[in-house]
């Protein structure tokens, strides 16, 4: 093969311009060398022999049809000695890391991404969906307890003792509100909507008004009598009787029970009287199976009680 002139390469090594031919030539000896690496470990070890290890690369060459000069063969030889055009991989470093890490992209971003995305979105559900409410929960929980509470209780407390006309009924109302704060000192939430309950009850039952009639409808009892178990000469007599609103509708009224103190809201029950209090209504209906003086009491808005315009022994019953 001719020499001819390309443009210049310049020579790491020297420093020196070389034309690109012979570059490309020493390189290609450099890579035939490789390929033969026993060849080159015998003929190498050895020294002195580079004229042999010479001429049987120009064998090589001759036989490829390929005529490559002396000086491109040596400048091959030496190069591969100097290891001239053997690649040699970086030291590690975090340089070198973020390098490859970047080469090394496209297996790793897409499920990173596809990961970072999972996670972000399981996040936000769960942030909407458990952590977010729960917050919410417990915070309107805190208002409730520290703001809504109070403020009910201070309300309700003083429309009740504003609708009253008795002191008893102020002491009642002022006793409920002393209960929901301590509840809410506690931090008790069910006790302070206990008291609120309460209050609200208390200015319901004070606004009511009603009349208390003796049931005389046919079918019905208009009254009964009981014998104590432990006193079996006496007997307690009670009226059956209703509270009937303006409208005519039955309302229901907090009462207690004198057998077993238990306390409901009734519309109806056994009110207990004298007797001659029962002997009177009982006449009263004989007659003609209708009790002409059916209204015994009238409960008038902002008292507590019916004010009864007969005499009664204070008790009551639920069952007869």
């Amino acid at each position: 093969m001719a020499e001819t002139d390309t443009v210049p390469v310049i020579d790491e090594t020297t420093g020196e311009a070389r034309p690109l031919d012979d570059v490309l030539l020493a390189m290609d000896v450099v890579d035939t060398l490789r390929h033969r690496e026993n060849m080159v470990a015998r003929e190498l070890d050895a020294e002195g022999r580079e004229a042999q290890l010479i001429e049987r690369l120009q064998e090589i060459y001759a036989a490829q049809g390929i005529e490559v000069p002396d000086r491109i063969l040596k400048d091959g030889v030496k190069a591969l000695e100097e290891k001239r055009f053997v690649y040699s991989p970086p030291e590690p470093s975090f340089s070198v890391w973020l390098a490859k890490l970047y080469v090394s992209r496209d297996r790793w971003l897409k499920p990173l991404i596809g990961a970072v995305g999972a996670l972000v979105v399981g996040l936000g559900a769960y942030q909407f969906g458990v952590a977010g409410p729960a917050n919410a929960k417990a915070e309107a929980q805190r208002v409730e307890l520290q703001e809504t509470i109070p403020a009910d209780l201070a309300r309700l407390r003083n429309e009740a003792q504003a609708a009253a006309l008795s002191d008893d009924v102020d002491a009642i109302a002022e006793g409920f509100y002393q209960n929901g704060i301590a509840a809410v000192a506690e931090g008790d939430r069910d006790d302070a909507r206990t008291a609120v309950t309460a209050l609200e009850t208390l200015k319901i039952d004070l606004a009511a008004v009603y009349t208390v009639r003796v049931v005389s409808r046919p079918g019905e009892l208009s009254g009964v009598f009981r014998i104590p178990d432990d006193l079996p000469s006496a007997r307690n007599y009670y009226l059956i009787v209703e509270a009937i609103g303006p409208s005519g509708a039955p309302v229901t009224v907090p009462l207690a029970s004198e057998e077993d103190q238990s306390v409901r809201r009734v519309s109806k029950w056994g009110q207990r009287v004298p007797q001659a209090v029962f002997d009177e209504v009982a006449a009263d209906k004989r007659d003609d199976q209708i009790i002409q003086n059916a209204v015994i009491g009238r409960k008038s808005a902002g008292m507590m009680e019916p004010d009864y315009s007969v005499e009664i022994a204070g008790g009551a019953i639920f069952e007869w």
